[in-house]
């Protein structure tokens, strides 16, 4: 571990809350400190978060994370005095490395159609949202897309054309954003945060041809993607190779093994984690802050911040993680920051020692001035 209080502050401190709507409609509430039933948001910024991320599905079998589903969260971030992080998956469902299915309604179209459902796509849902006053300030285009996205057609697949395909896909997505009038910045974000080979790879390859970005997203969860001097490293070599922002926008770790529900979780053996870091509200702790000093270390300024992934998925019957099949359960609950009753745990109040005076909405994603 790091050490034991921040010394520096991030101007971007993310939740993604993606799974809220579903959780409350399954009748979840979430507590304060002092044990008071509270809305999510205001537990959230009397912590210090200060931004959220929502995930974009298509056409999902479940209506959740449908662009109906994001606006009205939405206004609820914006009611918050929060920035807004939009995820587009281009899928109907989950979209990471190992899965990045097109929407049904797109399968058919040859590569020509499909850029130009893209491009259509993602300037009617970004219009949409901006007509009724939530303009994100940063747009996703993919979902961890280290392989790709729009499988088979953007796929990496080792062919000689595999970038330019991808770009060609990623470009009119980010001219999409663009000609709906939006000034947000634009993310790239892969997995394996820990991989600078594979990062170096990519980006270098993306430039190449042509596209243009303001922010590198990383994940980085500790017992998949390396030791956190890895992700330091690449944060480091990354933020002197390409002077772009940089965003862990997803991370976690459990706070405890056990599982609320009767669905196995993803961590729930003690070989799974690191070493220093207890399944414990304190370990959780340790974890974020340490995690989150790294980022603020980045080179002139430019690790803008952190985004906790689903820390108010909590597992009641009907928050299950599969779209297409209401019975399914949640793996993830048992790395959320609140308990499985909804109650705050302290590890939320990193965040808070990370903040300051900015709100970190309007962030120069590049270096700072000498």
């Amino acid at each position: 571990m790091i050490q034991e209080q921040p010394s520096a502050r991030l101007p971007i401190r993310g939740v993604d809350i993606s799974s809220l709507p579903k959780v409350e409609d399954q009748g979840g509430v979430f507590y304060d400190d002092e044990g008071q039933q509270q809305d999510l948001f205001q537990i959230l910024a009397d912590h210090g978060v200060n931004y959220v991320r929502l995930k974009l599905w298509h056409t999902p079998a479940s209506g959740y994370n449908s662009l109906e589903r994001v606006k009205a969260t939405a206004q609820r971030i914006k009611a918050a005095d929060m920035g807004f992080l939009l995820d587009i998956h281009y899928s109907d469902t989950w979209a990471d490395p190992g899965k990045q299915y097109k929407p049904a309604a797109w399968e058919d179209l040859d590569y020509d159609q499909l850029t130009e459902a893209v491009y259509s796509y993602t300037k009617e849902t970004v219009a949409e949202l901006r007509e009724q006053g939530t303009d994100p300030d940063i747009v996703q285009i993919g979902n961890e897309i280290s392989n790709g996205l729009l499988w088979n057609t953007g796929k990496l697949d080792g062919s000689s054309d595999q970038f330019t395909r991808l770009a060609g896909l990623l470009k009119t997505g980010i001219d999409g954003v663009k000609d709906a009038g939006s000034s947000a910045k634009i993310m790239l974000q892969l997995d394996s945060g820990g991989d600078n080979d594979m990062y170096r790879w990519w980006f270098d390859d993306i430039i190449a041809e042509g596209v243009e970005f303001d922010v590198v997203g990383l994940s980085f969860y500790v017992y998949w993607h390396g030791e956190l001097d890895d992700l330091s490293d690449n944060l480091n070599d990354l933020a002197c190779r390409y002077n772009k922002g940089l965003i862990v926008v997803e991370t976690a770790y459990p706070y405890t093994l056990a599982n609320q529900d009767t669905f196995d979780n993803l961590i729930s053996q003690e070989g799974q984690l690191v070493d220093g870091y207890p399944p414990t509200v304190e370990g959780q702790t340790a974890w974020l802050r340490d995690l989150m000093q790294v980022v603020a270390d980045t080179p002139d300024g430019l690790g803008k911040g952190v985004f906790y992934w689903e820390p108010a998925w909590l597992g009641l019957p009907g928050c299950g993680w599969d779209p297409n099949n209401p019975a399914s359960g949640n793996e993830w609950e048992n790395q959320a920051l609140f308990d499985f009753d909804g109650h705050a745990l302290s590890s939320l109040d990193v965040f808070l020692e990370f903040s300051g005076s900015d709100s970190g909405r309007l962030i120069d994603v590049r270096a700072s001035e000498q």
